[in-house]
């Protein structure tokens, strides 16, 4: 009897963790149908700053650790359409000219002026390089988006450390009149 509540009790831990690790994933056709019209949003689900400063920083912080920090809020979106590029992430980094306000310490502009270019990366994924023309302290975002709508974004600047996200692909939303 013992075992066979033992056995129970590591099913519903096994099911449990398993619903809970479940991640938004789309199936294949529809990414490749999105990255075929070139028009979508990317969600940020994680901040990965390359700057090892920061992460010791935040790790030096009581009762708090640098992984729960740079998990984010549903919301931060990279949003791609034919015309227009918007991008509203957090930043967690070295900015070597800092502005004293603080809505320009993240990475928050809406680009008319950008090209986008495409190819084929390692393992089927698609990666996609974007260059803004009318941003310029924005070198270049690099998104490399897999079959599954799983995304990695790394951007470049010019006045701060390069930063990545993780996160997924989905449709852009429709806005109803």
């Amino acid at each position: 009897m013992k075992n066979l509540i033992n056995i129970l009790c590591a099913a519903v831990l096994f099911i449990l963790m398993y619903a809970c690790a479940a991640t938004p994933n789309m199936p294949s056709e529809k990414v490749a149908a999105l990255l075929r019209n070139g028009e979508f949003t990317f969600m940020a689900e994680r901040a990965l700053p390359s700057n090892y400063d920061v992460v010791n920083v935040m790790n030096s912080l009581p009762r708090s650790s640098s992984s729960r920090m740079l998990d984010l809020d549903y919301g931060y979106t990279i949003v791609l359409k034919k015309s227009e590029l918007r991008v509203e992430l957090p930043y967690f980094g070295r900015m070597y000219s800092p502005s004293y306000d603080t809505t320009n310490n993240s990475y928050r502009f809406t680009s008319k002026d950008f090209t986008v270019g495409q190819q084929t990366g390692n393992k089927g994924s698609s990666v996609y390089t974007i260059v803004t023309k009318d941003q310029p302290s924005i070198r270049r975002i690099m998104m490399e988006v897999f079959s599954s709508g799983k995304t990695y974004v790394s951007i470049d600047s010019n006045d701060r450390a390069p930063i990545s996200y993780d996160g997924y692909l989905m449709e852009n939303e429709t806005v109803k009149k």
